[in-house]
């Protein structure tokens, strides 16, 4: 048996179909950056034909990101998702297309509304179709674990007899037990004459919490590719979480004798791109990248893994890239200081992009005696992460009582500096408000989070809001000591970023002052 297990993102793919998330193209080109550098073995950047953007996403990714393997996601009967697919992969020197139908009997008969033999007929057609365009297929018939075995089967023979080279066995609604899986995998492996001629994958989602003991128990059975996302994320309750099971192989490689080829020291910077860039917070008790993860509380488990690490801890937090450092850079640390500690975190900046992090370093320590490696991976991550900023915060003021708070707010607007009032019941509410009345766009706010990224009174503060314009989400980002202003900085920037991505920004920059009216500026 090969010892190898290929590692199949789908973060930007059935990730970005989470509730709420919504990734532009420079997002999804920085996280599929990460990945490659985390040395994923198979990117599967999108599904081309659900949208423009989507299909833009793909392309760039595939033009500009080499190593992995990239993927389109399309429907094995539509011939326009083949070649919408093959078009946006085109450009990769290693381009995949992967093609999926349902097989089992409540999904063709109430989705498909097709009988068995006109999937199978489909599933001929389509990979033959895929083919010509790629000569890496990967096939799936969704919801895999609730279809009939020997239908199953066939359709897998079908597949690969047409020219798919992988074939992804999905457990679509997270329906499956890890025994039931392994038996699974073990029956397809004798029922399928053909599948030695094919990577054998799994795709398991976490309705019931048993997505990755699902992908261990198939990797068991003898599947070679195992699909996933960072920090789990996807549809529903989401997927694999990549970082647990590669870690678990890693961990327990006396156990399940199999390897992958992963960068584990990237885990950690790529859970933490994925996580602020989505706009999904990691719970603190999260495996592997958790905050808790290698925390300590418990007296006896403090005094244990100070006279031996292993005691208490079966991973080293090293491994995954959260390096622990005693060097303290504060008000009078220097440049080349700076630089070392950016570099020994993993960050390599240009010129211009570590001199902006500088200066933002500068003004923290002006509020920070102390600076921490967050404060420092926070604030390269927001400086280098920068789109066009159409409205930008000069000052804000708040006064704030019981029952009313009022807030004065200053944006420039191209070159000129705009101001207006607002009252509401608190401080932030109040600030969002004045920000509405200068920039004239109704939105909704879909969520608002704060999240301490240190301890202390003097915390920096980091604000995630997401907000809704014409029935897209935009998520944006705020950092700061004082948590009025952080808000106020979250939501410019997802007001930036909605003129950025509808692309309003560039005309209203070039007339260098505010629109008079709504129209001009919202709707």
């Amino acid at each position: 048996m090969d010892e190898r297990v290929y590692i199949f993102d789908t973060t930007l793919r059935d990730g970005e179909q989470s509730p709420g998330v919504s990734l532009n193209v420079k997002e999804k080109l920085e996280i599929a950056q990460q990945l490659a550098k985390m040395k994923v073995d198979v990117i599967e950047a999108g599904f081309p034909v659900s949208s423009e953007g989507d299909f833009e996403s793909v392309k760039l990714i595939a033009r500009e990101v080499e190593g992995p393997i990239i993927a389109a996601l399309a429907r094995v009967g539509t011939p326009g998702d083949i070649e919408y697919a093959g078009e946006a992969v085109k450009y990769a020197k290693k381009p995949r297309i992967h093609v999926f139908i349902a097989t089992s009997e409540i999904h063709m008969k109430y989705k498909l509304r097709k009988s068995r033999k006109e999937v199978i007929e489909a599933i001929k057609k389509g990979v033959a179709y895929a083919k010509q365009f790629s000569a890496d297929i990967e096939f799936s018939p969704e919801d895999a674990s609730r279809s009939e075995l020997k239908f199953l089967c066939e359709a897998v023979a079908t597949a690969i007899d047409a020219g798919a080279t992988t074939i992804n066995i999905p457990d679509t609604v997270g329906y499956a037990t890890p025994p039931e899986m392994g038996k699974l995998i073990s029956d397809i492996r004798r029922g399928v004459p053909n599948i030695n001629k094919a990577v054998l994958s799994v795709h398991c989602h976490n309705d019931l919490g048993l997505a990755v003991a699902n992908s261990l128990a198939a990797v068991e059975n003898g599947v070679q590719q195992v699909e996933g996302a960072i920090n789990g994320i996807g549809e529903r309750a989401g997927n694999t979480a990549l970082e647990e099971f590669i870690m678990a192989l890693h961990t327990r490689k006396d156990f399940y004798k199999r390897e992958t080829s992963i960068n584990t020291c990237e885990i950690y910077r790529t859970s933490m791109l994925v996580s602020k860039l989505t706009g999904m917070p990691i719970q603190p008790n999260k495996a592997v990248v958790g905050r808790n993860a290698f925390a300590h509380e418990a007296g006896i488990h403090q005094d244990g893994v100070l006279k031996e690490r292993t005691t208490y801890e079966i991973m080293n937090p090293a491994m995954i890239g959260l390096v622990q450092n005693n060097i303290v850079l504060g008000k009078h640390s220097g440049r080349h200081a700076f630089k070392k500690r950016l570099e020994e975190l993993g960050f390599n900046l240009s010129e211009e992009e570590l001199q902006k992090a500088f200066r933002r370093f500068k003004n923290l320590t002006d509020r920070k005696k102390e600076i921490s490696d967050k404060d420092l991976e926070a604030i390269v991550e927001d400086e280098i992460r920068t789109i066009p900023e159409v409205f930008k915060l000069d000052y804000l003021q708040v006064s704030t009582g019981r029952r009313v708070s009022t807030a004065t707010v200053g944006l420039y607007i191209g070159e000129i500096l705009y101001e207006d009032v607002a009252m509401a019941k608190g401080p932030v509410d109040a600030v969002f408000k004045a920000i509405d009345k200068i920039t004239g766009i109704k939105t909704d706010l879909r969520q608002f989070a704060l999240n301490a990224i240190t301890g202390g009174k003097d915390a920096m503060g980091e604000v995630t809001t997401k907000i809704e314009y014409q029935g897209k989400v935009y998520t944006g980002r705020g950092l700061s000591t004082d948590i009025i202003e952080a808000s106020a900085k979250a939501y410019i920037n997802s007001l930036n970023k909605l003129m950025y991505e509808t692309g309003r920004g560039e005309s209203v920059l070039s007339q260098n002052a505010a629109p008079s009216t709504e129209a001009e500026v919202g709707e």
